[in-house]
């Protein structure tokens, strides 16, 4: 069966770590939906926030890839905040298979503290921002990573599957 997760939540919660193995198991491909903003130039800040339409056009992009390799039998593992439950939700809409959505929690002084270590950190002030707009919703199954390693969570997920 052809599938494909997607793995949510705030910054520095360890969503690309997990999707990157996900994929790797799964023999699969890894997408980040801010390396495809960025990819395509459509990272760009306006008005203090990337634009509603700089994500469709992402999510344009990542369901043309996505079913291409779905449709050739790849699993794809697609990652990112998802902080605008329509944005998911049009995402979702385009890709025509079978879907998985975890949602990532933990500890936001852990995700602060593993930001702080990143090269292209947000800063404290990002990461609340982020995940307060997350936190306005959850989708799928929600997934406490709080005190877990990638490798607890990577198990969860499966055993969701």
């Amino acid at each position: 069966m052809t599938f494909y997760i997607i793995i949510r939540g705030y910054v520095g919660i360890g969503k690309t770590t997990v999707a990157r193995r996900l994929a790797e198991g799964f023999k699969g491909d890894y997408v980040s939906i801010d390396r495809v903003l960025e990819d395509n130039e459509l990272d760009r800040i306006e008005g203090g926030c990337i634009p509603e339409k700089n994500f469709i056009k992402a999510n344009d992009l990542i369901a043309q890839f996505a079913n291409s390799e779905l449709n050739a039998g790849k699993p794809v593992v697609i990652e990112g905040d998802f902080y605008h439950k329509y944005i998911l939700n049009d995402l979702t809409d385009k890709i025509r298979f079978k879907s998985y959505i975890f949602t990532l929690k933990a500890d936001l002084e852990d995700c602060i503290s593993r930001d702080k270590k990143r090269e292209k950190g947000i800063g404290e002030e990002g990461i609340r921002a982020v995940a307060e707009l997350t936190e306005r919703f959850d989708a799928g199954k929600v997934i406490d990573a709080t005190g877990k390693t990638p490798d607890d969570t990577i198990s969860e997920i499966l055993m969701s599957l």
